[in-house]
């Protein structure tokens, strides 16, 4: 009796079944999202997970109906302002504050969430996650930001750094 393959991949031998865990799958997600980004400096994407759903994520970029940065150009890069700074000089917001914004468009409570960041959260977005009652910061990448690192240790809430 000839036996039928019927996972895709199967009968070339792949082994289709290596799941990745959770933390891994959330940030794939992050990444993903994060290449709608229209920044030209940093493609940053944030996922909002509770309970191993979903909640919202969000990438960087100028708000909705606004003229994007990859054609109205960079304000801070003319200005030659470094990274991580002088926030405010930037047309768009930071994934971080997008996910939350998307949140609370949809009446998601993100108390208690995890935040799924491909590069670590600045000062201002770190003030955002702990005043939204997220509970966990999963991160891959950034630039080190010492008020962010201070007040997410005072705040308690946990801090993971992933690959």
């Amino acid at each position: 009796m000839r036996k039928v393959s019927h996972i895709p991949g199967e009968a070339q031998g792949l082994h289709l079944n290596k799941r990745p865990d959770w933390n891994t799958y959330f940030m794939e997600i992050a990444t993903l999202v994060s290449r709608r980004s229209t920044c030209l400096r940093r493609q940053v994407g944030a996922v909002i997970v509770k309970e191993r759903n979903i909640l919202s994520s969000g990438y960087n970029g100028a708000p909705s109906g606004i003229t994007h940065c990859e054609t109205a150009g960079c304000l801070r890069e003319k200005m030659n302002v470094p990274s991580g700074e002088r926030h405010e000089l930037c047309r768009g917001l930071h994934a971080e504050q997008n996910a939350i914004i998307q949140a609370a468009c949809h009446g998601a409570t993100i108390k208690g969430a995890a935040f799924y960041c491909t590069n670590l959260p600045c000062s201002i977005c770190t003030k955002m996650i702990i005043n939204s009652g997220a509970d966990k910061i999963i991160y891959k990448d950034g630039y080190f930001d010492p008020l962010a690192s201070e007040m997410i240790e005072e705040s308690g809430i946990l801090i993971q750094r992933i690959k």
